[in-house]
């Protein structure tokens, strides 16, 4: 307690009180289900399913097995495709909504898609993309092919609806760090001699690289644990490190199924430690180079005198 002006009235410091309900929601729904996969992930199961407190390494020595490392490596490199594309495809729609008058109805347009059911999304997609689908349908009818693509039951089919789920997780960060980035810095830019290219890549992302990586994480990251997407419009033979997961919970082998969790835990986070850390030094090799110019503008590389 301290008193405040003299007055003789009692502040108390409230944020520990404040803080105590979020941290116990926390700790209750977030930690110590972290912890109970942990622990499982180093204990056996019984041949009916049960878990049996022993000990052991056995869900570890599997995850180096070959057919669960293709697994793994096809899972890394469909979500990356997957998070590239939809990065791509979410950078200008945030830049347009940034400048756009329009932002609030763009806003909605982008959230609506969140307002249909996951599971009738997808087989909307499948109604688009099967042989006797609409996108096949026209092309045919057009005499631009002759015979129906192969659209679906393989990866294009999957990483075209990976990319279409994810799209609103990108462009929402994207435009939010773009809405306060002053865009006559571009016009600065170009007045300096910078091209149109230069101007996007030297001034605006770097200025919204944090949005960027936010982007990422919330593409990224879920891809690496999806699994409808794969079961629905894939194959066996594309199987992803999600459908494994699911897959062993329903032999009831928790340990392996934790196993795989926890890997792809340690995996995030060392990612997100490390771009996290490459943003910190990049935000801090831009601080230098403003100070030791002493913050005075050049022409860009090339500009004409």
């Amino acid at each position: 307690m301290k008193l405040i002006g003299g007055q003789g009235l009692l502040k108390r410091n409230y944020g520990l009180m404040y803080a105590s309900p979020i941290a116990l929601w926390f700790t209750i729904f977030f930690v110590v289900p972290l912890c109970i996969i942990l622990v499982v992930s180093f204990l056996r199961s019984s041949s009916d399913g049960s878990i049996l407190f022993k000990p052991n390494l056995d869900a570890y020595r599997s995850l180096f097995r070959p057919e669960l490392g293709l697994v793994a490596f096809r899972t890394l490199w469909v979500a990356a495709l997957s998070t590239l594309i939809t990065i791509i495809l979410a950078m200008p729609c945030g830049y347009f909504m940034a400048r756009s008058k329009y932002k609030t109805l763009l806003l909605i347009l982008i959230i609506i898609p969140f307002w249909t059911n996951f599971i009738i999304r997808i087989f909307a997609w499948k109604r688009l993309l099967d042989a006797n689908g609409l996108i096949n349908q026209l092309l045919l009818w057009a005499h631009i092919i002759k015979n129906p693509l192969p659209l679906m039951r393989n990866y294009v089919s999957v990483i075209m609806i990976n990319v279409y789920t994810y799209l609103p997780y990108a462009i929402l960060p994207l435009y939010s760090s773009m809405e306060k980035f002053d865009f006559t810095l571009l016009e600065a830019a170009r007045d300096l001699g910078a091209t149109k290219g230069q101007s996007i890549t030297r001034v605006l992302m770097p200025n919204v690289r944090g949005g960027i990586i936010t982007a990422v994480f919330f593409t990224f990251i879920p891809l690496l644990g999806s699994f409808v997407v794969q079961q629905l419009a894939g194959d066996k033979n594309m199987y992803m490190l999600g459908n494994v997961i699911t897959d062993r919970i329903k032999n009831r082998n928790l340990p392996l199924s934790s196993a795989i969790s926890v890997f792809i835990m340690i995996f995030t986070t060392v990612g997100i430690y490390f771009l996290l850390r490459s943003n910190k030094k990049a935000a801090s090799r831009v601080r230098e180079s403003l100070a030791d110019q002493d913050v005075k503008l050049k022409p860009f590389k090339g500009a004409k005198s």
